[in-house]
């Protein structure tokens, strides 16, 4: 228990510093406390003997984070792949828990909110596919599999509070595209986007772990 309340308390360390550089140009210290941040969650995992799953998923979101955290296309595509296997662990993970039940999809309110899951799906699709470039196949398939994962999160009981965790990791994956490939060099909002993503991304995965454990 102290071990984990000690890796706990470094991931929250992590985040906070981390926080304060989010808007900062790459380097070796903001590499290491994003990465950190999230690897220090799937140590936890482990140590309190959450799924593996669950510890998978954060792995692959902290090699994620530390491809994302550098310069250029190859380090951003291999970041991509990480978080896309990292939503497709954690839709497993919640499809195979034991509370998870399909039919909540069907039932209401799970029904219209998968419904609307849907609907953002196109919305992002038309809005990003002009504007992705050469990134167009990876950020239409990423598209699919993130709120594929949040219909997933749907399959568990509201209370458990996995799906507002999921709700945050898809915000973010949604302010960071837009913040990508949508708003202007020069637009006032991508001053305050970096400290936007990361409290919503790095919240959720506190949440899944929490959830979990």
């Amino acid at each position: 228990m102290a071990a984990e309340l000690m890796l706990w308390a470094g991931a929250v360390a992590c985040a906070l510093i981390y926080l304060v550089m989010a808007a900062q140009p790459p380097g070796l210290l903001r590499s290491v406390l994003k990465t950190a941040s999230v690897a220090l969650l799937a140590l936890a995992a482990l140590l309190a003997g959450a799924p593996w799953l669950l510890a998978v998923a954060l792995g692959l979101c902290a090699l994620g984070d530390l491809f994302l955290s550098r310069d250029g296309e190859g380090a951003f595509m291999a970041g991509v792949g990480a978080f896309a296997a990292g939503h497709l662990a954690y839709a497993v993970l919640f499809l195979t828990h034991g509370d998870s039940d399909p039919a909540r999809l069907l039932q209401m309110p799970g029904a219209i909110i998968a419904a609307a899951l849907l609907l953002l799906g196109l919305v992002m699709a038309r809005i990003l596919a002009p504007r992705a470039g050469a990134l167009k196949g990876p950020v239409l398939a990423y598209i699919p599999i993130i709120l594929g994962m949040g219909a997933a999160a749907l399959t568990l009981p509201f209370g458990s509070g996995v799906f507002a965790a999921a709700c945050a990791f898809m915000l973010s994956d949604m302010v960071l595209a837009a913040e990508t490939f949508v708003l202007p060099e020069d637009h006032a909002l991508r001053r305050i986007t970096p400290y936007a993503v990361w409290p919503l991304y790095w919240g959720a995965q506190a949440g899944f772990l929490a959830a979990f454990s």
